[in-house]
């Protein structure tokens, strides 16, 4: 009976999916607690807003003359609005922490495929009949062609990541200056 060369046995077939649950249990467990930091950012964020809201709408009550009005109107837009840039960058900051981590466990993945790809590509190429070195270089060729591709969007989603960052951050400066300056 003749062997069958390459065939993973059940010890490995058992670590890798044993790998793939512990996978899958890292991105469920990164985005629950996402999810529970988002949760509670929007309770303390509507905390904060009845307890403005209400402290605001007392004051207003207090108001006399016409100018005490436009003033007040003036000066109790700004806090609403740096409360909600702030928000909004505490909902950036969540997410892209949470999306940093999974890409980096995926890439972690890939980077651990592309070496079983090598190996068995190596291993193939020595028990391999003689001329098949040719359809090897190819399978490494297509390999080191991936893992370029994969490089080059890893590069371009950071790239990506920087400039909707300070995007954020200009208009987050734009939002509070234009209030400011009212």
């Amino acid at each position: 009976m003749a062997k069958t060369p390459n065939l993973p046995n059940v010890e490995e077939l058992a670590a890798a999916n044993a790998a793939a649950i512990s996978n899958l249990e890292t991105v469920a467990n990164t985005a629950l607690e996402a999810i529970e930091s988002l949760a509670a950012l929007n309770l303390n964020f509507a905390r904060e807003s009845l307890n403005n809201g209400s402290k605001r709408a007392n004051a207003a009550l207090k108001l006399k003359s016409p100018q005490d009005i436009a003033a007040f109107g003036a000066e109790s837009v700004q806090p609403g609005v740096e409360s909600v840039v702030a928000y909004s960058r505490s909902v950036y900051d969540i997410a892209n922490g949470a999306a940093a981590e999974i890409t980096g466990m995926l890439k972690k993945q890939f980077d651990d495929m592309a070496k079983k790809v090598q190996a068995a590509a190596v291993a193939g190429a020595q028990s391999a009949p003689f001329g098949s070195d040719v359809a090897l270089a190819a399978v490494k060729q297509a390999v080191d062609a991936g893992n370029a591709a994969y490089a080059d969007l890893t590069k371009k989603v950071q790239e990506a990541a920087a400039i909707a960052q300070a995007n954020v951050a200009k208009a987050t400066e734009a939002a509070v200056k234009a209030t400011k300056g009212k």
